[in-house]
């Protein structure tokens, strides 16, 4: 992320909450209301659309010659264009291209950076995920980017991302009860998850050092074990989970020592085996890695955590986090090469297809679970395109199975049954 100089208005309306003892849910949700998005009109989607290609990638399997059937905002049917040639009469023939769901982007910072989501979406991304800025209720995937939040991220007085982000990116915090508080009023005003700032600073390379001034020098004040546990034990009460920053070992150990969910980044320092083994603790305790390989990758420890954790077959899921610097305004490519790399090196005797093939369903039918959104919607099946999957569709020319690069350009773009763009 780059320096946000917007005022700290919404960790003001979180203190006075707190002072007052009382619920934050609707000063949250209105505090970080995106009128300019929410009254954005769209179009309708077509009564029906028949899309046929070379290549089609469901969210699960990759199939060839086999064409989709929307309806609306739905997937109703996966066929042969024999099939379903008679189903619409809007018929696209994308010829020697791949077929696939839109990207889901578990990392991002897209409202605190003001990132044109009409942009992100056009390169791909149907739906983003908000891991620290300010509190949105739901919004989107009718034409425009499916974008859901977490709002600040809880840290303890003075700590990360405080002395390097100003504004509404984070939430200070100083005992158990203040903790309890602030996440029953994120999960009132709609977060989707819950973010800790678990970072002393100081590793080599790390993003939040390079270009930035902190106001105070590491090492940065953390929470207490006692609080971190707190925000985890309410938030899973409330039915939501737990991502957390830890970019080195004390973080980390923090984070699984309070029974998180997620690391919201492979960590950024080399994390040893010694005194504690804290990658095969956290693997053992099933929590979930976001890669962000490319937005670390100055940081000394990222490529050898990443080694490990694939070797000890950690849950890892693709995410870029929109909005850092030098990172695309949707799909990178830099990041699935970087994740296949490392597949294979480990993997070496593997079946490339097959860790594509994993590496993409990463990023669509796997990550839609991770938003744990339920069946409203259809959006149980977002990421996939299944009948009833909302119908977020992209599609490139070639064969996106070999050929990453395009995939940042993508020819053809639908979000939610509206054609947002199309080259064929």
């Amino acid at each position: 992320m780059t320096r946000n100089t917007n005022p700290p208005r919404l960790a003001r309306a979180l203190l006075g909450c707190l002072l007052l003892s009382g619920g934050c849910g609707n000063l949250l949700a209105h505090e970080g209301e995106d009128h300019a998005s929410d009254n954005q009109k769209t179009e309708k989607p077509a009564p029906c659309q028949v899309l046929a290609a070379d290549r089609l990638f469901d969210g699960v399997s990759l199939q060839t010659e086999m064409t989709v059937l929307l309806k609306k905002d739905k997937v109703v049917k996966v066929g042969t264009f024999k099939e379903l040639k008679k189903s619409c009469k809007k018929r696209i023939d994308l010829g020697d291209a791949t077929l696939m769901p839109g990207f889901i982007e578990l990392h991002g910072h897209v409202a605190y950076q003001n990132v044109p989501r009409d942009v992100i979406l056009r390169h791909g991304v149907t739906t983003a995920r908000d891991v620290g800025g300010p509190l949105l209720a739901p919004t989107g995937g009718d034409g425009r980017l499916r974008l859901l939040t977490a709002g600040p991220i809880i840290t303890g007085k003075g700590g990360y991302p405080s002395p390097v982000f100003t504004g509404d990116v984070s939430a200070e915090i100083a005992t158990a009860d203040e903790a309890k508080t602030l996440v029953q009023s994120l999960v009132a005003g709609g977060a989707n998850i819950i973010k800790l700032g678990l970072e002393p600073g100081g590793e080599v390379g790390a993003p939040w050092t390079t270009g930035h001034t902190p106001s105070t020098e590491p090492p940065w004040p953390m929470p207490s074990q006692e609080v971190v546990q707190a925000v985890v034990d309410e938030a899973h009460r409330l039915g939501k989970k737990v991502t957390a920053h830890a970019g080195e070992a004390q973080g980390l150990a923090l984070a699984i020592d309070a029974g998180v969910d997620e690391l919201a980044h492979v960590p950024c320092d080399f994390i040893p085996t010694t005194p504690r083994d804290l990658l095969q603790e956290a693997v053992d305790k099933d929590i979930r890695f976001l890669s962000t390989v490319d937005t670390f990758s100055h940081c000394q420890g990222t490529h050898e955590n990443l080694h490990r954790l694939v070797h000890l077959g950690a849950k890892l899921h693709y995410a870029a986090e929109i909005a850092h610097t030098e990172i695309p305004w949707g799909i990178d490519a830099q990041e699935l090469h970087s994740l296949l790399h490392v597949y294979m090196t480990v993997n070496p005797s593997a079946d490339v297809g097959e860790l594509v093939l994993k590496l993409f369903q990463s990023a669509t039918s796997e990550a839609g679970k991770v938003l744990e959104l339920g069946p409203e919607g259809g959006l149980d099946k977002l990421g996939t395109l299944t009948p009833g999957a909302p119908a977020d569709v992209i599609a490139v020319r070639g064969n996106a199975f070999t050929q990453f690069k395009p995939m940042e350009y993508p020819d053809l773009v639908i979000s939610g049954g509206r054609v947002i763009h199309n080259l064929f």
